[in-house]
């Protein structure tokens, strides 16, 4: 997106800094135009989504956000309050920094009602189904993680662009997946597996995924 619209600044992906991919004012969101323009957009122009395994893509959020040390604004702001509310007998350096929530604790939280009550989910494990309101935006292509350089390059060529523009090709090594995701879930009870999948189940149903192997659900 950032090569499409940035007017020249960047003409390759795999050119663009990784902390430059997360500055705000790179790219312009829907809310940014007025009414008129965004309904003009939402009927005219085409739109798409990308989505994933829900339980992998939850793992890899909480890999990403609750494991990496530069994560340290994720760590103050809902690793703090994680451990004060679920870890027993937690050390003064946990309260204050909250650098090593544990997936048990990542759990405890997302399933907890208090949870809920505090207000909509992190985007980063807010359930795609309300962040991304497929039932009320007519997305004109769904594409999967699983299947992203393929699905990514096939709208690059639905929007005329294919030829001059390929979805780059990274084999992350570190990548979350289902193996990965199963070791984390064996860790958990399995009446929060039955409560998680509650939780998310739109999503598997919505985006055709299967409920995994290795969930326990009775």
């Amino acid at each position: 997106m950032m090569v499409l619209t940035g007017r020249g600044k960047y003409s390759d992906p795999m050119e663009i800094p990784s902390n430059q991919a997360h500055v705000p004012s790179n790219l312009k969101t829907l809310n940014q135009y007025s009414i008129a323009e965004i309904n003009h957009r939402l009927k005219n122009y085409f739109k798409f989504l990308f989505v994933r395994e829900p339980f992998e893509r939850l793992v890899s959020a909480y890999r990403n956000k609750f494991t990496l040390k530069y994560n340290s604004s994720f760590h103050k702001r809902f690793g703090t309050r994680i451990i004060r509310r679920y870890r027993k007998n937690a050390t003064q350096d946990a309260l204050i920094n909250g650098a090593d929530v544990k997936f048990k604790e990542f759990i405890d939280y997302l399933v907890d009602p208090a949870t809920q009550r505090d207000g909509p989910l992190n985007e980063h494990w807010q359930t795609v189904y309300q962040l991304c309101h497929p039932c009320h935006i007519h997305y004109d292509m769904v594409g999967k993680y699983e299947t992203l350089e393929e699905d990514a390059n096939y709208i690059l060529r639905l929007v005329g662009v294919g030829d001059s523009l390929h979805f780059p090709s990274y084999a992350k090594s570190t990548r979350t997946t289902d193996a990965m995701t199963a070791q984390f879930f064996s860790n958990i009870s399995t009446p929060q597996q039955v409560q998680l999948y509650k939780l998310y189940k739109m999503d598997f149903l919505m985006f055709n995924y299967s409920i995994p192997s290795y969930l326990r659900l009775d």
